[in-house]
């Protein structure tokens, strides 16, 4: 039997992938082979090109339904097979519904997950009395305004390392309630209304339980200093309720600027804004 190779022998790779979260059970692989995941299929695409199995490890677990514009992933193996094999290559074998944008090799010291020093994600609001039927599964349909301009003011109450536990999910496995949140903001383009938000981690469902408490702010429910109540209380069962997952997308991994990956940013340029339908390569 093949022993397994030495973690000297072994090259580590980067990947930067796109994913459309509708028919996928999150990003990660279950144990039943009746749900489908990123994860697997990812797994499964790369075994086949390395001819070997490859394990792949990402940046943060995204929930079922929940999209990805640039979701950062490291695997290992034993070959190099060349930037166009773990990209076209790859691509040829994934389902449509996911894409790898870039691939570039890495250190061992890399770690798309503890490496990140920064994640960034966008709920997005489509608000019209009739939905769109060529967004399906890719935003959240409200069937009236939102106040963005409160909205925005009780984001603000969100900025700075403190206390998330009024927007953590009952099953959240983190050791520590704490995130530093480095920017929070809504803005409006059209019929869409963006919430955009950046920190060094987040919690289960903590993107997603605030939006559903800045929905209510918006609809004009409560007020914007009822984000910083919530906080204070630490008590989930006062935020109201969890907004869907089809809103949510990952938007961007940030590195230590020595990895030199590129900086891959994008959302469906249906969405019409150039502040976030913009796809920046540096």
């Amino acid at each position: 039997m093949k022993s397994h190779p030495a973690q000297a022998d072994l090259h580590r790779f980067a990947l930067a992938l796109e994913y459309n979260g509708l028919t996928f059970s999150g990003w990660q692989r279950q144990r039943s082979s009746e749900l489908t995941t990123v994860q697997a299929e990812l797994e499964l695409a790369l075994s086949s090109v390395a001819d070997r199995p490859v394990t792949a490890v990402c940046a943060g677990r995204t929930d079922a339904g929940v999209h990805a514009s640039c979701q950062i992933v490291h695997f290992d193996c034993e070959i190099d097979r060349g930037d166009k094999a773990w990209t076209l290559g790859i691509n040829s074998l994934l389902p449509a519904t996911i894409r790898v944008l870039w691939s570039k090799p890495v250190g061992q010291e890399f770690h798309a997950r503890f490496s990140a020093t920064a994640r960034r994600y966008v709920y997005v609001i489509y608000s019209a009395k009739i939905g769109s039927a060529l967004l399906v599964g890719q935003l959240c349909h409200l069937h009236h305004d939102l106040d963005v301009c409160r909205m925005q003011k009780a984001a603000e109450f969100l900025v700075g390392e403190q206390d998330f536990s009024a927007f953590r999910a009952a099953g959240c496995q983190s050791r520590s309630p704490f995130r530093n949140v480095f920017e929070a903001n809504v803005y409006q383009s059209g019929a869409y209304c963006i919430f955009d938000i950046r920190a060094n981690a987040f919690l289960q469902h903590m993107v997603r339980n605030i939006s559903g408490a800045l929905i209510r702010i918006g609809k004009g429910d409560r007020d914007p200093e009822w984000i910083e109540e919530l906080l204070n209380t630490k008590d989930r069962t006062r935020a109201g309720v969890t907004a869907p997952p089809n809103g949510l997308y990952l938007m961007q991994v940030d590195y230590p600027p020595h990895f030199e990956l590129p900086l891959t940013s994008r959302l469906p340029l249906l969405l019409g804004s150039s502040d976030v339908a913009s796809e920046r390569t540096d």
